[in-house]
């Protein structure tokens, strides 16, 4: 008898008590959740947006990785933007000493431009 694509796959079938073959499916194991803010922003854009690709992640068993992967970058990137925007706008310690105020108004700017950068390029896109 001719195997069915299925078999050819590498796939096997189990012999239920009703008599019928049923293909033995598993779902790949995924790495745990990690991400966070981003990783969940990018999840429901990808949902949204690029419905295939989702979908495509979601059935290989790569979704959590993918998002994981995601997150850090992003992380990551909005921490050196911030460091670097701070440091080129003049916004030190010493601020933070002697105008807590101004201070905390420029870095709460600074996370804003920031994080708007790495959404327009890694989250939406």
């Amino acid at each position: 008898m001719e195997k069915s694509i299925f078999e050819q796959m590498g796939g096997t079938y189990t012999l239920g008590a009703d008599g019928m073959y049923y293909p033995d499916l598993r779902v790949p194991k995924e790495e745990p959740a990690h991400y966070g803010k981003y990783g969940r922003m990018h999840m429901a854009f990808l949902q949204k947006h690029q419905r295939g690709m989702y979908l495509k992640l979601l059935l290989a068993g790569k979704l959590t990785a993918y998002l994981n992967e995601i997150d850090n970058a992003a992380r990551e990137q909005v921490e050196l933007l911030i460091r670097q925007m701070a440091a080129k706008q003049g916004v030190t310690e010493s601020l933070k000493a002697t105008n807590q105020m101004a201070w905390v108004g420029a870095m709460n700017q600074i996370k804003h431009s920031a994080e708007e950068i790495v959404l327009n390029e890694l989250i939406y896109r």
